[in-house]
């Protein structure tokens, strides 16, 4: 019998199946890359079901793990046998043995084989205080699958050869109510033939000039558009609107971002209206709100920024990869906005090396949104979904909410962060800020690895702290974000002095004498860190007055910028609630303004406008 049709059935389904044992399930993706693994799942209250369509008339092997190999992994396997079905619950201990677990914790529902395939549908609790299986939480899932052609006998299952794998999921996130019609009209903002360099970062920019519509429409969906291959080389895409004082020249040619030649046109693109970022998949907005076009307030122009990742440095690529937008004029009853939160991205952000957690901050602060919701919305603006970003050091992301000192629901989480996976996380019930509230973007960084400081930047081997909240209704507040100051991170390797006036970009540092004439990041690597040392320094940057910016649409800033002191009652790290056993739980990706050295010196001045060494 051959199994195309069927195959190519079970692509085509829609979002939300229903199993053959007759339950739904709303989420589905393929697990491998030659459509022979399909998971589908389904949460249902304190449990979460699954099932595992396989093309395979031997045993289905799935589980999780910590790093997405086989060492301390929580794994289940299951199939059909003699026309008798099957599912045993196993573990891995580090060495990457496979044992079966005393507590049988997945329970089968359905299981079925013909000719070409296996089906599984089993259910587990998402918290099972079993120490050989993994909590189930909205953070990140690192998923494991592998197949065989034989069933598993009484000494377990054989080894699964090259028919295995890992893939990031995030498990818990809310399904898409709202079913969008296939007819949507689209429009495309794609590179087109972009010659990517031989070297590990690049970011390229191109502005576009939106379709002219004669009335408002909607933006309801917003997918990435990846060249075939490339799907490790475009790392994420910004979307920016940019200033409508241009004519059409401004379209003619792309150019390498932050370079300093580039087009001073690109220089007004500040507002970022979308983000998407690797291992993420489209975006729909919920069915009450969208992306307004069409209107004066809208972007008639707009800068796509990608960011291409080629540590190997190879040569000869050349990039077509892009965002789709689909519209609509049946017009939502709110227009969406973006803020951007968390650390401003810079130099002054500094992580010791050989540290196996190090946490940074980032604040928008309750001055920046009592000013900016005042003039705006005093009742406030209501979030629903978040983008958390970091690189590859990053290890855990947390957006805190705080209100009258209190701390409320957290935004957004995940504990278990992946790089090559980040998406817009759906909040489960939308949340508001109002004027005074603030925000902490929290990270959690491992340099265990590293011989040297890991920086702020660009690069993906640099880092970031960062938070994208999508919300409704847009308000004139596009950036709200907040650097430590650096003259006391100094302070604590031991500078006195730096030369000045300051005219060099980083700057230098005149005594003592074991840093003279180097540059501040030299000094930094310069000093012996320990794990001591770095935990001390990790004490004091979290204590740090903080520069602050507080951004509008128009690149103009509200009066809220500068130092400012932070509040000193917030509790670190965050503790969550403690967890009871059988229950459930609750620019550029960035724009990296120490590049200009005008913004620069002016931080500089007004850090040093506040201490003298």
């Amino acid at each position: 019998m051959c199994c195309w049709p069927l195959l190519l059935l079970w692509g085509l389904l829609p979002r939300v199946t229903a199993g053959v044992s007759g339950r739904t399930y709303p989420h589905r993706t393929l697990l491998d890359s030659e459509g022979k693994y399909w998971l589908d799942w389904s949460q249902r209250g304190s449990q979460i079901a699954f099932r595992l369509q396989v093309r395979t008339a031997g045993y289905v092997g799935f589980g999780f793990s910590p790093t997405g190999a086989m060492a301390s992994a929580d794994i289940v396997v299951g199939g059909v046998a003699h026309g008798r079905p099957y599912l045993q619950d196993y573990f891995t201990n580090a060495n990457r043995e496979l044992k079966k677990d005393t507590q049988q914790d997945y329970h089968l529902e359905y299981a079925m084989e013909n000719s070409t395939h296996t089906i599984i549908e089993f259910t587990r609790e998402l918290h099972t205080c079993d120490i050989n299986d993994k909590s189930i939480t909205d953070s990140t899932v690192r998923v494991i699958w592998a197949y065989h052609h034989e069933d598993a006998g009484e000494a377990g299952p054989k080894y699964h050869d090259s028919n295995r794998g890992t893939k990031s999921l995030r498990l818990l996130n809310p399904e898409k109510t709202s079913v969008l019609s296939t007819a949507l009209q689209y429009f495309d903002l794609v590179n087109q033939d972009v010659p990517i360099p031989n070297k590990d970062t690049t970011y390229w920019c191109q502005m576009f000039k939106i379709p002219v519509f004669q009335e408002k429409h909607h933006v309801i969906k917003v997918e990435p558009v990846i060249q075939r291959g490339h799907e490790s080389l475009v790392h994420h895409i910004l979307l920016y609107q940019c200033s409508s004082n241009f004519n059409d020249s401004v379209l003619e040619s792309g150019h390498e971002c932050y370079h300093p030649n580039m087009p001073d046109a690109f220089l007004t693109c500040e507002t970022v209206i979308f983000a998407w970022a690797i291992g993420g998949e489209g975006f729909s907005y919920p069915p009450h709100v969208g992306l307004s076009l069409g209107t004066p307030l809208d972007p008639h122009y707009v800068l796509l920024e990608v960011h291409y990742d080629n540590p190997t440095y190879e040569e000869g690529l050349i990039d077509n990869s892009g965002l789709r937008l689909f519209y609509t004029m049946d017009i939502r009853k709110y227009d969406a906005g973006v803020i951007e939160a968390g650390l401003w991205v810079s130099l002054f952000h500094t992580i010791p090396p050989g540290i196996p957690e190090f946490q940074s901050e980032g604040h928008c602060t309750l001055e920046c949104l009592e000013e900016a919701l005042e003039a705006e919305k005093p009742s406030g603006i209501h979030v629903f979904a978040v983008l958390l970003h970091a690189h590859l050091a990053g290890r855990g992301i947390r957006l805190r909410h705080f209100r009258n000192g209190k701390e409320m629901k957290l935004l957004a989480y995940d504990d278990d962060f992946d790089f090559n996976f980040q998406e817009f996380q759906y909040l489960k019930e939308e949340q508001t800020i109002l004027p005074g509230d603030n925000l902490i973007t929290e990270c959690r960084y491992n340099t265990k690895d590293r011989a040297e400081m890991t920086w702020g930047g660009l690069s993906t081997r640099s880092e970031m702290c960062l938070s994208y909240l999508l919300y409704y209704p847009r308000i004139n507040l596009t950036r709200c974000a907040s650097i430590p100051d650096i003259m006391e991170q100094l302070q604590f390797i031991g500078v006195k002095e730096i030369y000045r006036p300051v005219t060099t970009w980083p700057f230098i540092i005149k005594s003592p004498k074991q840093y003279k004439n180097l540059s501040f990041m030299d000094a930094m690597n310069k000093f012996k860190w320990t794990k001591k040392e770095g935990l001390s320094f990790n004490k004091l940057v979290l204590s740090l007055p903080v520069n602050v910016r507080c951004s509008k649409t128009d690149n103009a800033e509200w009066s809220i910028q500068g130092m400012t002191a932070l509040p000193p009652d917030i509790e670190r790290p965050y503790k969550a609630e403690p967890l009871v056993c059988g229950t459930s739980s609750s620019s550029s990706l960035h724009r990296d303004f120490s590049v200009n050295l005008l913004v620069c010196l002016l931080l500089l001045s007004c850090t040093l406008s506040t201490k003298r060494l």
